[in-house]
């Protein structure tokens, strides 16, 4: 049988927690809670939930993702293996018996990450259903897995997982996504099983503030789209000035475009995925995609002008076609060794 441990980062919790720790300990769980910095009158719920919990401190607020990697961290020392570690949140919204479904399941499944996922209906916040619809289909897009609830806490996982946890990056919001981010790269499954959707008070207990935290779990695709637009300035430019003097479509489209990647490759391998892999080994895949993407982005060119599309419109749409192509591949394959 693998230890049970329910790891809880908490920011100024109510006594929903104290509910929570007595009945995962009824049920035989072990249980470590980290208080991220909470104030001072939160002080009591901490002393109580100690009775039945390891609680661990940090004394200002450094974010979800550091209070989960302080307690991922005391567990690696403190327990020996195997054990099953389920993340939940603090405030009441995962139910004990949803914590001990992915629980079993994390068991069933060794090495495999397992979500919590809640079924996002009509009576849902309406901050909720829109921020996991979007969060939904950017995650599809860019890394090609399609996971149905990406901002789940409910999240289940044997030991051997342990250290690929600590070494993501994050230390707010955004870790919880770095973490999906990065499974198809580190070859980890991941399963999601339906538990009930809980919300109290509209949901006015989370801390997820919904301009800040979003921008830093879309960061990475906001940066790559950043260095597109730039590069999609240069290549569009370049394109408009040779196709004015020489009226010749392959050669301005292929002349804008290899200017055009070299200065994407260079923003992307530095600035969006910060890779680490040898920039010879990239620069070679880089290249095969820029042909192959330079191949489909001509034919669809000529095609539309051919069609009787103005050149600038036919150009835009082209671009457009060919983003989130580009993205994924050098999500997956370019710039595997980026770092989270």
């Amino acid at each position: 049988m693998s230890k049970r441990i329910v790891l809880i980062p908490a920011y100024c919790p109510d006594k929903k927690l104290i509910a929570l720790v007595n009945t995962l300990h009824e049920m035989d769980f072990s249980i470590v809670v980290v208080n991220d910095g909470s104030k001072a009158e939160h002080k009591d719920i901490f002393e109580t939930v100690g009775k039945y919990a390891a609680v661990l401190t940090h004394e200002k607020n450094r974010g979800k993702g550091a209070a989960l990697k302080t307690g991922l961290e005391y567990i690696k020392q403190t327990f020996s293996i195997p054990y099953i570690i389920v993340t939940a949140d603090a405030d009441g919204q995962h139910l004990p018996e949803d914590i001990l479904l992915v629980c079993e399941k994390a068991e069933s499944k060794v090495g495999s990450l397992i979500l919590g996922s809640r079924i996002i209906g009509k009576n849902a916040p309406l901050r909720s259903r829109i921020g996991n619809s979007i969060t939904r289909l950017i995650f599809r897009i860019s890394t090609g897995t399609a996971i149905y609830d990406t901002q789940t806490g409910l999240r289940a996982f044997s030991n051997g997982l342990t250290d690929y946890m600590l070494a993501t990056d994050g230390e707010r919001y955004e870790y919880e996504m770095n973490v999906l981010l990065n499974l198809k790269k580190n070859n980890i499954n991941v399963e999601e099983i339906p538990i009930q959707t809980v919300y109290l008070d509209n949901n006015s207990s989370s801390h997820f503030n919904p301009i800040k935290d979003s921008f830093k779990i879309y960061r990475e695709i906001l940066k790559f789209s950043a260095s597109s637009l730039l590069s999609f300035v240069i290549d569009y430019g370049l394109f408009c000035i040779l196709m004015s003097l020489t009226g010749m479509t392959v050669i301005s489209n292929v002349t804008a475009r290899i200017i055009s990647a070299g200065v994407n490759f260079s923003l992307n391998r530095n600035f969006v995925f910060g890779s680490r892999e040898n920039i010879f080994k990239s620069a070679v895949k880089y290249f095969l995609l820029a042909v192959v993407i330079l191949i489909f982005n001509t034919c669809i060119l000529k095609l539309l002008i051919a069609v009787e599309t103005p050149y600038m419109l036919a150009k835009i749409i082209t671009e457009t076609l060919m983003f989130f192509f580009s993205w994924t591949v050098q999500k997956l394959f370019i710039f595997k060794g980026a770092k989270a």
